[in-house]
């Protein structure tokens, strides 16, 4: 079964080979497009579902520029000048697909680009999150000041940042790198506290496969700044054998903006593969979720991170994994693995093995299927 869409303004087409994605997804694909029609943005070709009224649409829970990369790097293939992740076009674009905010790099704004990008999110009631990188020395902290003075006079939520590069289990070789490495995202937190301090902007720091649990609260509590917070994330701790539920009841007090996903879970002979997946359609009990951070703070803004890719994999079966963690019990690494068996997959996405244009459907329709679902099931 194929189908073939045309995107108003951008003189392009979108064709995409059911045949080539699992039989339930399809199925899914082709109600979702007939449900009450379906319309074309104008600015960037995506897809949303039509309705009479457009709050019946509309998700108060926002997007990341993560779940786009595919959509922005096909756009730019046609034309380089557009760069979908400039924010107020980001904003633009989120507000159009039915979202209620978005998460971006905001870089350093004149006065007229702050002007322009709080006022729309003011009239059409979207929240900011920014994306920032942490001064990494001294000779950095103008540059990262200039980014959250803008951040500030946008009206941010907070600034999402991560402190430490990659996946611990694959960026690392060892426990004594893990700790260099933390030693570093403590300088840079330091160097950033007066200054998230001093605009009153809160500096969300993202669990990012990087630090376990007990690593990162005992992070917050050595900073003692209170505008360094949590960026809770509720998949990525899952990689480090956490528990997914106490992860979230431990870190929603620090919480300033949360990354909501669900995973994919299959086990595979090296751990697990872990997949971003749509919202409800996954392993995790996410209503048990946002009931706990809403609980620690009623007001927090939900931002999706959904990644349309393959699979990652957590080699948490090989030597390797376990050089950068030697002293988790292996009663964690039990309760994941039950974990993953009692909520396998039925399929993953294979996303690498579909043409790009292909990709670009799909990851639109992820987004669309998630945004349906926070607003129907979640409240979102």
């Amino acid at each position: 079964m194929k189908s073939t869409r045309r995107i108003d303004g951008l003189n392009a087409r979108i064709s995409v080979n059911y045949a080539s994605i699992p039989r339930r997804t399809a199925l899914k694909r082709i109600a979702a497009s007939i449900v009450a029609g379906a319309t074309c943005s104008p600015l960037t070709g995506a897809w949303r579902l039509a309705a009479k009224d457009d709050s019946s649409t509309k998700s108060s829970m926002g997007l990341v520029i993560y779940d786009c990369a595919n959509r922005r790097k096909w756009m730019q293939q046609r034309d380089a000048k557009f760069d979908l992740f400039e924010p107020l076009t980001f904003l633009k674009h989120c507000r159009e697909i039915g979202a209620g905010g978005m998460q971006a790099s905001l870089g350093v704004l004149d006065a007229a680009r702050v002007t322009a990008l709080r006022e729309f999110a003011a009239e059409h009631e979207l929240f900011i999150d920014g994306i920032v990188n942490p001064p990494k020395d001294d000779a950095d902290r103008a540059r990262f000041e200039a980014e959250i003075r803008t951040a500030a006079e946008v009206g941010v939520q907070a600034v999402r940042t991560v402190v430490m590069p990659g996946r611990r289990y694959e960026q690392f070789k060892s426990l004594a790198e893990v700790r260099e490495a933390e030693s570093k995202a403590v300088k840079m937190l330091e160097l950033a506290a007066p200054i998230v301090t001093k605009h009153r902007v809160r500096l969300a720091v993202e669990n990012h496969k990087d630090q376990r649990l007990d690593e990162r609260v005992a992070l917050y509590k050595h900073l003692a700044c209170e505008y360094i917070g949590a960026t809770v994330d509720t998949g990525n701790s899952f990689a480090l054998l956490d528990d997914p539920y106490e992860t979230i009841d431990v870190l929603a007090p620090h919480a300033f903006t949360v990354h909501l996903k669900d995973q994919a879970l299959r086990e595979y002979a090296d751990g697990f593969l872990l997949g971003d997946i749509p919202l409800g359609q996954g392993a995790f009990d996410l209503p048990r979720m946002i009931a706990s951070l809403r609980r620690a703070k009623p007001r927090i803004r939900f931002v999706l991170e959904l990644i349309t890719r393959d699979a990652l994999k957590v080699t948490c079966l090989t030597e390797k994994y376990w050089a950068t963690m030697p002293h988790i019990p292996g009663s964690d690494l039990a309760r994941t693995l039950r974990f993953v068996r009692e909520h396998p997959a039925k399929s993953l996405q294979d996303v690498s093995s579909l043409p790009f244009d292909k990709q670009v459907e799909l990851e639109d329709a992820n987004i669309a299927a998630s945004l349906k679902y926070a607003r129907e099931e979640l409240g979102l």
